[in-house]
């Protein structure tokens, strides 16, 4: 929006001071004073002559005779009283005289050499032409401003016209509806705007949609065993048996709640992205608290957790939320790994680098695109965590897009396993 105000005050001046200047010099080569008031100069060097042949105590009302007798509005003036430069005092001795210019219109003075100090001041009616004249100057003014204005402000118009069709074309359904950028235009920031808001929900109602398919096709399962052991504990007449179909459907119950509990943590993770609290911390300290909340998982899947960790540089972030997603990144790779999981921590002059490595089976290159997708699981890797929906990489990649950063999943070169790389900038805004 800048970018308008500056536009905007530069027309404004611009077409002032240029049309101010056009107009200004139209005005001087249509009307010259010194060629519309010769007569009147010529009469009132006669005037003169005769205020010479009077007295000089009847000068003054001669000339109010003369002014009555031919209705001239000519006085007979005292140059004591006259507060004008020498050069405009010589000017009124010659024979044209001095013409100046008032609010009024235009008055002439003249004198003579036997009338000093006095002069007489005849006053003149502009003529027709040149008040007609003013108000045609002032119209092409205002017309020519805005011109200028137009000029200016019909790329705004467009664009405005480009934003609200755009606007319309995404309430009505058109997910992707996008404003194409544009280098003449004064709303880049609002265009942009529009297009990130644009981009965020579509990825919402993508994540919705696939939320609501996924939900409806992992719940059929626990509900389809229940109903099957719902049915066998109502023809079973034996209560031993009862009791443990009742434990299995305890069990069923128990893996619908998680995968609730799950999936509505997922739908509402979005709203807290704008809770974020950034701190800095020392980045190798950091990491190594934060691998220690998984150290009983690595005891119970008998794990051993390498660290390389450079401690020569500082992390800046949401210090909760980025633990979150490195924890699970390593709880991931203790579902995977066979023996040994890694973490290391490296930094070049933008970025942050934290790495997760393991020796398990890896993830197919193909699917290394798809890994971060909600609800995306691998055949071969499905059910391998009873309480897996395909939910913990999606988080990952959330929490590192809130730090303007990146995930990136590669084959580790140490271990033979999967590489999960996390790209963070230096300073997180």
């Amino acid at each position: 929006m800048k970018k308008l105000y500056l536009y905007l005050l530069a027309s404004a001046l611009l077409s002032i001071v240029v049309l101010g200047w056009l107009i200004d010099t139209f005005n001087q080569q249509a009307f010259s004073p010194d060629d519309n008031f010769m007569w009147q100069r010529n009469i009132t060097g006669g005037f003169i002559k005769q205020l010479e042949r009077q007295p000089a105590k009847l000068r003054a009302s001669f000339a109010n005779t003369i002014s009555q007798e031919f209705s001239l509005d000519v006085s007979y003036r005292d140059g004591q009283s006259l507060a004008l430069p020498s050069e405009l005092k010589d000017e009124m001795f010659t024979p044209q005289g001095l013409l100046l210019e008032d609010e009024i219109g235009f008055y002439l003075l003249k004198s003579s050499k036997n009338l000093m100090p006095d002069y007489v001041e005849l006053r003149l009616t502009k003529p027709e032409q040149e008040q007609n004249s003013d108000v045609l100057l002032t119209l092409l003014f205002y017309s020519g401003v805005c011109t200028f204005m137009w000029f200016i402000l019909s790329p705004l118009a467009k664009r405005l016209n480009v934003l609200t069709s755009k606007a319309k074309q995404f309430a009505a359904g058109d997910f992707s509806a996008r404003i194409e950028p544009n280098h003449f235009t004064y709303i880049k920031d609002v265009e942009l705007t529009f297009n990130g808001m644009a981009s965020k929900i579509e990825k919402l109602m993508a994540e919705n949609k696939l939320m609501a398919s996924s939900l409806s096709h992992d719940i059929r399962t626990p509900v389809a065993c229940m109903r099957f052991a719902l049915d066998a504990a109502i023809d079973e007449p034996d209560n031993k048996k009862v009791n443990e179909i009742l434990l299995r459907m305890e069990k069923d119950l128990d893996q619908m709640e998680d995968m609730l509990k799950s999936y509505l943590s997922f739908a509402t993770l979005e709203q807290k992205s704008h809770l974020l609290n950034f701190e800095t911390t020392q980045a190798s300290h950091y990491l190594h608290d934060v691998s220690l909340q998984i150290q009983p998982k690595l005891q119970k899947a008998e794990l051993s957790l390498l660290k390389e960790l450079n401690a020569k540089f500082e992390i800046t972030a949401d210090l909760h939320w980025l633990a979150r997603a490195i924890t699970n990144l390593l709880s991931n790779a203790c579902d995977f790994a066979t023996k040994h999981i890694q973490i290391s921590s490296y930094y070049d002059s933008q970025y942050i680098y934290i790495e997760i490595e393991d020796d398990g089976p890896g993830i197919a290159p193909e699917n290394w695109h798809k890994v971060f997708s909600p609800f995306f699981q691998e055949e071969n890797h499905r059910n391998r965590a009873g309480k897996s929906y395909g939910l913990g990489l999606a988080i990952v990649s959330k929490v590192v897009d809130w730090h303007h950063g990146k995930v990136s999943v590669s084959q580790s070169e140490s271990l033979g396993g999967a590489k999960f790389t996390l790209q963070l900038p230096k300073k997180s805004n």
